[in-house]
């Protein structure tokens, strides 16, 4: 018998600072049956960063070549395409083509995996990978936030320069989102 994914439920009171944005969100995600609490949360973390009006959750491990995330206009065209985790720099320079009017977008689960991501891409001379906007999360920020394996998570989660601070149940969490260059 095939293993099911798992849905959690979030309550999140957003405040992205930067954009102006106060938002009280609440949606629910599955979890694929391979797939981490470290990845389930990243890919939260990159729902609330990116956050805007139709932003919707992909099929993430069970199609490895749709987005993470995406948001798609009123025509039903893509205008955001976000991958996390561990994207391999050809299909991000591949949805970068195939998507030339949306906005492509990578979390990374550490600013090291940032950084050698950008150096493969470079070797490969993949020149579209540097119209993405690049960033990465603090892994410690990851670690903690993963270390409950709760259904239903509720909390407040701030945005202030390039830094996420996260209120849940009470505990203070914070991390440094690492920007990569600026897409050219």
């Amino acid at each position: 018998m095939a293993l099911t994914a798992t849905l959690y439920d979030f309550q999140i009171a957003l405040s992205n600072v930067d954009r102006r944005i106060e938002q009280s969100l609440s949606f629910k995600v599955a979890r694929h049956p391979s797939e981490t609490m470290e990845r389930l949360w990243l890919r939260v973390l990159a729902y609330c960063w990116q956050y805007e009006e139709r932003l919707e959750f992909g099929k993430g491990l069970s199609d490895p070549d749709e987005p993470d995330l995406a948001t798609k206009d009123y025509t039903g065209q893509v205008t955001r395409w976000i991958r996390v985790g561990k994207p391999e720099p050809e299909k991000i320079h591949r949805a970068i083509a195939q998507n030339s009017s949306a906005a492509v977008v990578v979390l990374f689960e550490s600013p090291e995996r940032l950084q050698t991501f950008l150096a493969e891409a470079a070797e490969q001379k993949l020149s579209r990978v540097s119209k993405a906007h690049l960033a990465a999360v603090d892994p410690g920020l990851l670690e903690r936030l993963a270390e409950k394996d709760e259904r239903r998570a509720k909390l407040t989660l701030t945005l202030v320069g390039d830094h996420f601070y996260v209120d849940r149940d009470g505990e203070s969490l914070d991390g440094p989102l690492t920007l990569g260059p600026s897409p050219g």
